[in-house]
């Protein structure tokens, strides 16, 4: 494991493997760089993969208040640590963090997304406002079980799954990162899809989701997310949308592996 330094002097931990050009994965939420763990020894044989950990998961430090401007920092800072230049792979939340970070003007080479949990639906901006209130409040009270909760019932989860959640040995780790709901939660900004932002990116990017959600009774964020991802691939000038067979949101790392080799390898 290495370390860079950020802007703010947030220390961002990463592990570095294989050779090739540059390709920066960047995880989701409720995870540190375990998430993505799999994925970079399938692109090792191509790349100089470089798996981090998001401010204030795992090993990486954190500098309070939060903005995503910091976490594009620490992007640029792996980027610089990298060569100067990079490929960006960002998945769930992780993806709209990379989208944010080539439109805001970074060094990067080509970005992939896959599966941002953005939802079209008109009712949605209200109720991500809603759900980030009480997040907010949560937190501050360091309710952080009720946070994830909350987390749970935005993304749809049955009361059971809940109930479960909350008595199974890995509730305290998820306790523990409870606090970054509210980073992602700011990555995410109103829900939806920034589009006039999005238009500025000028690297080409691949816009990818699985096919879960057109399985029968598929959870509504997993139904939002095609509609989402079409949507993104609109409004980017340069973008290509690609359904990766079989792949869940959770996919696997092989077949992701196959289809960013090809993307980035182009």
């Amino acid at each position: 494991m290495d370390r860079v330094t950020s802007k703010d002097g947030t220390t961002i931990a990463y592990e570095r493997v294989g050779s090739g050009p540059a390709v920066i994965l960047v995880g989701g939420g409720i995870s540190d760089r375990s998430e993505n763990a799999p994925l970079a020894p399938e692109l090792a044989g191509q790349f100089t993969v470089y798996n981090y950990d998001r401010r204030g998961r795992g090993d990486s430090s954190d500098t309070l208040p939060y903005a995503v401007d910091r976490e594009i920092e620490d992007i640029e800072a792996l980027i610089g640590t990298a060569g100067g230049s990079a490929h960006l792979y960002g998945v769930s939340s992780g993806g709209a963090l990379a989208l944010e970070a080539a439109a805001a003007g970074l060094a990067i080479d080509k970005v992939a997304v896959y599966e941002v949990p953005y939802d079209l639906a008109e009712d949605w901006p209200q109720r991500w406002q809603e759900y980030t209130q009480q997040l907010d409040t949560a937190l501050a009270e360091a309710r952080r079980g009720d946070a994830f909760e909350l987390f749970m019932r935005v993304a749809d989860s049955s009361e059971d799954a809940i109930v479960g959640a909350r008595n199974s040995p890995m509730w305290p780790d998820l306790e523990a990162v409870a606090h970054t709901l509210a980073y992602d939660a700011a990555c995410m900004g109103t829900g939806q899809p920034p589009v006039e932002r999005f238009a500025k990116i000028t690297q080409r990017t691949l816009v990818a989701t699985g096919l879960a959600g057109s399985q029968p009774g598929a959870a509504r964020w997993v139904r939002a997310l095609e509609p989402a991802a079409d949507a993104i691939a609109a409004s980017i000038p340069k973008a290509q949308r690609r359904t990766i067979e079989g792949a869940g949101h959770v996919a696997d790392p092989k077949a992701v592996a196959a289809v960013l080799a090809r993307f980035f390898g182009d």
